[in-house]
């Protein structure tokens, strides 16, 4: 028989199921009622709920509920560190079956030939990872990249299976203003799907950016902002990422009213976070703990998201639905006992078993050899510019110190908490170096560099010794990118990043490991900051007020212009 005919007559009982899952309770996520009976399993869709199935596999899940497996609405893999691959391999088993990505990240330094390795890859994943197409690369004039997407690129990136439509619109000035480039980059998906970026937008420029048919925000950073752009019809995407947390300020908006219109997302999550804290598993278990009920978290996770993106196939365990479920001791505990991916139990042979895709974007790093007196901030006025962090956020402040010039130069001030920040282009276009002044590291000696620095993925170094700087950013080049630390000479942690300076080919165990080291080592210089160097990647990000410095120098993101 054709599949059409097989899942109908094993959905009535008249053909064995090739999969059945028996002896477990059902999350109804429209009553939210625990209901029994078989779950039977045609490939990879379900074909019958709620009543008794044969199956050539029988697989007993007796004591555990079942729901629908988890949908993370916005990430960028690369923040993962690892590859499409090892990504799939560590969310997967917490209950994550489809990751709509943006990989952006990789196409500020490589290109259409980093967006179609994600397509590619995509094609292999146990989970089902959607490829949104990068709108924004560079994200704004202000930065050097390593590539650029315009309208005709990502028209050439167009049609693949795994496409959903345009990711994220950071340049929200160049779409209420009408950007030429903007806007032909928003006809080519015109009355489809586009993902937005707005931080802080309201008002009539909020209306204007919606009219251009953007339809989801994952930047809401508080409840009466995400209110606001929920009444205007955007669906609010609760980010709870490694840096940027949000779920705490925006918990209380969500309940059985609001969200079939909200959804979870982790947009940039490490290894080490996902291992101590856990992914979309962590933001449902917290959200049920801080009062939301588990029909609305569990809807949001799952169908709310399914609809948000028009995932017609999936959301629900029902009939005619992709076979993502997720079997859990409880759902306050969200703690995943096995998952099936269209079908597929996840398991340690089944990853074995995929095939593989070559990366892409080896031997990025080609940013000049410097020295300590790169990283001089030469000035001829004491008042300064400062960037001041919140920790938890990827919003800053814009400070103003006075800070002594001595022999030419401003010099960090440790009991102030004022160091140096320096990005340095790594890409081989110009060379550029731009220096500045950050307060909230509480760095006290030697320097750490990443180049892992959002979006353009220049090296950020912040240091309080010019000499440890240079090393720490000369140490990038010769491991091809990553994370160092660095003190008195010498290299105290690092994590090599080879796949454009943004992903380990190593597995994500390795990956968490080192990060517990480089975290250590970074204690000892003095960092308070849980999450220090993803943290420093977003210092470096021109699209999120307030203040930030790119490799073209400090940046006023509320003027949208370069103020040295």
């Amino acid at each position: 028989m054709a599949d059409l005919e097989r899942r109908i007559a094993q959905g009535r009982g008249d053909e064995v199921a090739d999969k059945v899952l028996r002896g477990a309770r059902i999350f109804d996520l429209v009553t939210g009622a625990l209901l029994e009976g078989d779950v039977a399993i045609c490939g990879d869709t379900i074909v019958g709920v709620f009543d008794s199935y044969e199956g050539r596999e029988v697989i007993d899940v007796s004591g555990l509920i079942l729901v629908p497996g988890f949908i993370d609405t916005h990430l960028h893999i690369e923040s993962s560190l690892v590859t499409p691959f090892e990504f799939d391999r560590c969310v997967g088993p917490r209950g994550v079956t489809t990751a709509i990505c943006d990989p952006h990240e990789i196409a500020n330094v490589v290109g259409e030939a980093g967006v179609r390795y994600f397509q590619q890859a995509s094609l292999h994943t146990l989970i089902d990872i959607k490829v949104q197409l990068s709108s924004c690369v560079p994200s704004t004039h202000m930065e050097t990249a390593g590539a650029e997407l315009d309208a005709a690129a990502i028209a050439r990136l167009m049609g693949h299976a795994s496409g959903l439509g345009l990711a994220e619109f950071m340049n929200f000035p160049g779409v209420i203003h009408r950007d030429p480039g903007c806007m032909d980059k928003l006809r080519l998906f015109e009355g489809g799907h586009v993902d937005g970026h707005c931080p802080l937008l309201s008002g009539k420029d909020l209306n204007a950016y919606v009219a251009a048919g953007i339809r989801t925000e994952h930047e809401a950073t508080s409840a009466p902002e995400a209110l606001e752009k929920l009444r205007k019809g955007m669906r609010v995407l609760i980010r709870e990422g490694s840096v940027s947390k949000d779920m705490h300020a925006l918990q209380p908006l969500l309940d059985e009213r609001t969200a079939p219109y909200m959804c979870l997302c982790t947009d940039d999550r490490n290894p080490l976070d996902i291992g101590e804290h856990g992914h979309l598993d962590y933001m449902i278990r917290e959200m049920i703990r801080l009062g939301s009920s588990p029909l609305a978290v569990y809807r949001a996770a799952t169908l709310s998201a399914a609809e948000a993106f028009g995932l017609k196939d999936r959301g629900m365990i029902a009939p005619g639905k992709r076979a993502d479920i997720v079997a859990l001791g409880s759902l306050e505990d969200c703690d995943a006992q096995m998952v099936l991916a269209g079908g597929v139990v996840l398991s340690e042979a089944a990853f074995a078993a995929r095939e593989t895709v070559a990366p892409v974007g080896r031997q990025s790093v080609k940013a000049p050899r410097v020295v300590a007196e790169n990283f001089r901030a030469r000035a001829n006025r004491v008042d300064t510019d400062v960037i001041g962090i919140r920790e938890g956020q990827i919003l800053t402040d814009h400070l103003h110190e006075d800070i002594a010039i001595e022999d030419g130069d401003k010099m960090p001030d440790v009991e102030r908490d004022l160091v140096r920040i320096a990005v340095v282009e790594r890409h081989g276009k110009n060379g550029n170096i731009a220096t500045g002044f950050v307060k909230g590291f509480g760095l006290k000696a030697g320097a750490i560099a990443s180049t892992v620095c959002h979006d353009h993925h220049n090296i950020a170094c912040v240091g309080v010794d010019y000499g440890d700087m240079a090393v720490a950013a000369n140490r990038l080049g010769d491991i091809e990118g990553g994370f160092v630390v660095v003190r008195d000479g010498a290299v105290l942690a690092e994590l090599a990043l080879p796949v454009a300076g943004l992903m380990s080919l190593d597995p994500f165990e390795d990956v968490r490991a080192r990060l517990v080291d480089l975290r250590a080592a970074a204690k000892s210089l003095g960092v308070g900051l849980e999450e220090p160097f993803l943290q420093l990647a977003f210092l470096a990000l021109p699209v999120i007020p307030a203040l930030k410095i790119t490799d073209r120098g400090m940046v006023d993101v509320n003027r949208f212009e370069i103020i040295g």
